[in-house]
Formats: C-alpha cells, structure tokens, sequence
C-alpha cells in the first residue's frame, strides 16, 4: 500500500470517529421537556406502532438493554409512558403512552424530522444514495470486526522469536497528523 493510500485510510478512519463523536455530543445536549433525542425515538415508535416490548425497542432502536432501562425509567419518571407486565408472560414488560406523553409528543413531533433533515441538509439525492450505500457497507464491514481484531490481538501475543520468547510485534504504522490507534 503506497504511503499517500494510507494517509487517505486514515484520515477517512479520523473523519468517521469525528462525525460519531460530535453527533453523540449534539444529540446529547438536547432534552426536549426533559427528555432526551433517543427518548423521544421510542415516543415516537410507541405513536407509531402502539405499546413495545422494552427488548424490541433495543433491538430495534440499537439500544442495549441497560440504556433502554434508563430511557424508560426517565420517560415514566416524567409522565410520559407507563411500563406493565404482559398478562399470560409477567416476564415480558411492555411500554405504552400516556396521554401526557402523547401530548408533549404531539407538541414537539417536528423535532425529530427536523433532526434528520440538519444531519442531510445541502445533500442531493444522488449524494444521499451514495451515503446509504457506504453506510450499508460499513454496516456490513462491522460485521465481525471485534472478533477478527480480537483474534489478530491473540496472535500478536503469540509471536515466538527463535529463543522461544514471546516477542512484541514490530509497529508497521506510518507517521500521519491523524491520531491513530
């Protein structure tokens, strides 16, 4: 790999962690009546498709389990859904609004389209398509990349030089103004 390809590696690899970092650092700084952006992402699930099991709403929303506990407990603490057990599986917890929630939910709607539309805003569709495609395929690249980085950790440690001694593998990384790994 020529050193300017790499540089180019890099450089796209800083830009990505940037964008994650500052999207997660705006979006957490916005509270809507209390509420968090991805608090009002399950309003409005729930306004869309009615009562949610608190596990699909992780799935589905790529949440992990503690996070949705967390959401849930803030969006009840303020009035706005309410948790029950399901009927015939009291293992199964569901979420559902409540009036007070559907009515802070029906005032602030537009922020979430509003969210969405400052993330795309100056795009064309072109550039959107293009967009969905890559993030497709980071998606898909993602697959497995903490095993296959895992798995490579455990054979550098491995590397045995001639004495039988285990030894550090050599750093094989180019100088670069991108701060790497």
């Amino acid at each position: 790999m020529k050193d300017n390809d790499w540089e180019r590696l890099e450089e796209v690899d800083w830009l990505f962690r940037k964008m994650i970092r500052r999207y997660v650092k705006e979006r957490d700084r916005v509270t809507v009546e209390g509420i968090t952006l991805p608090g009002m992402l399950i309003l409005h699930k729930i306004v869309r498709e009615g009562e949610q099991r608190l596990g699909d709403l992780a799935e589905q929303l790529d949440f992990t389990s503690g996070a949705i506990t967390a959401l849930c407990d803030r969006l009840e603490a303020g009035g706005y859904t309410v948790r029950r057990r399901k009927e015939d599986d009291r293992r199964t917890v569901l979420l559902d609004i409540t009036d007070n929630g559907r009515e802070m939910y029906e005032r602030n709607g537009n922020i979430g389209a509003r969210c969405i539309t400052l993330l795309s805003d100056g795009f064309t569709e072109e550039e959107l398509a293009i967009q969905s495609q890559f993030y497709q395929r980071i998606v898909s690249n993602l697959e497995g990349f903490s095993e296959t980085l895992l798995d490579l950790a455990k054979k550098n440690s491995e590397v045995i030089t001639p004495q039988g001694l285990g030894q550090k593998p050599r750093n094989t990384s180019k100088s670069s103004k991108y701060l790497s790994y």
